[in-house]
């Protein structure tokens, strides 16, 4: 019952979100692809080559299946069957001053009587502006501290953990919010974080609208676009290296092109690109660390 009112709700968002982000970009409009597979069904929502939006994809799905071994070592869980459904997106704009942004909120059953809500928002520019982050941060937090104002602290911390590139010693951007396993023990809680991933999957949209309205139009060199491909070389490396999202969509024999419409459309990798000193790429750079205080 909860999946079934939780995806329901998820879904209504996913149209908000869509009709936001094509209202802002003003000429991209989203193509829809529902899919259907044994496990479950589901809505791939892709607006390529906006104005502004070079990429995006928004996906729900909810699907139930069998719990398999890779399931379980995944996720330190012994159960038969699972049920789970979610938003999930990314936009990669064509402008190297509006960042790639993610969203991803979901909410998993098992048989074995455990469940857990996860999710967050985190942000990846190609060039950081230390004013967008504060507001950007200062967004996340507002939401957060309407339900427990324990919530940001520990999920900014567990932002900076989780979108890490542990083999390129940085982290992915200026990271956001990220939570996992959040289990609700009673229903109390359940509609807490009901509602609190709701807040946040709606605030998503409007939080890029406003960084496409304020960057959207900057004019760009090509060196500034080749920083932006080269910086998504990493986007690409945390996301089929490192995230779980990624793994688990491929372990339950998810929508292929579901899961990968989080690439972003050009990328390079330029061997041992160093950017020049005291540029506004090294700058960037210096700021991809854990730990940043932004608000």
């Amino acid at each position: 019952m909860n999946v079934t009112r939780t995806a329901n709700i998820y879904k209504n968002i996913q149209q908000t979100i869509c009709r936001t982000l094509e209202e802002a970009d003003g000429i991209g409009r989203f193509t829809e692809d529902t899919w259907e597979k044994e496990i479950g069904s589901g809505i791939t929502c892709v607006m390529q080559n906006g104005s502004i939006i070079e990429k995006a994809g928004v996906n729900f799905s909810c699907v139930r299946g069998s719990f398999n071994g890779n399931m379980a070592k995944l996720l330190g869980e012994n159960a038969t069957s699972f049920a789970a459904t979610g938003i999930s997106s990314i936009i990669h704009s064509g402008n190297p001053f509006v960042p790639t942004i993610h969203m991803n909120v979901r909410y998993f059953n098992l048989d074995n009587g455990s469940s857990w809500f996860g999710g967050g928002i985190d942000l990846t520019p190609a060039y950081i502006n230390p004013d967008e982050a504060h507001w950007f941060h200062q967004t996340l937090k507002e939401i957060c501290d309407k339900y427990d104002i324990g919530f940001y602290p520990e999920w900014k911390t567990w932002a900076d953990d989780y979108f890490y590139l542990s083999h390129r010693q940085e982290t992915r951007g200026i990271g956001g919010i990220f939570f996992d396993r959040i289990q609700p023990a009673n229903d109390t809680y359940f509609e807490k974080m009901l509602n609190l991933t709701s807040d946040l999957a709606n605030v998503y949209p409007q939080i890029y609208s406003r960084l496409m309205k304020e960057n959207g139009h900057k004019p760009f060199s090509e060196a500034e676009k080749r920083w932006q491909k080269i910086r998504r070389g990493r986007y690409v490396e945390f996301n089929l290296i490192h995230d779980r999202g990624t793994k688990f969509g491929l372990e339950s024999d998810g929508n292929i092109e579901s899961i990968l419409v989080s690439l972003p459309a050009e990328v390079e990798w330029v061997y041992q690109y160093h950017p020049k000193p005291g540029s506004p790429e090294a700058t960037t750079q210096e700021l991809l660390k854990k730990g940043i205080v932004w608000v």
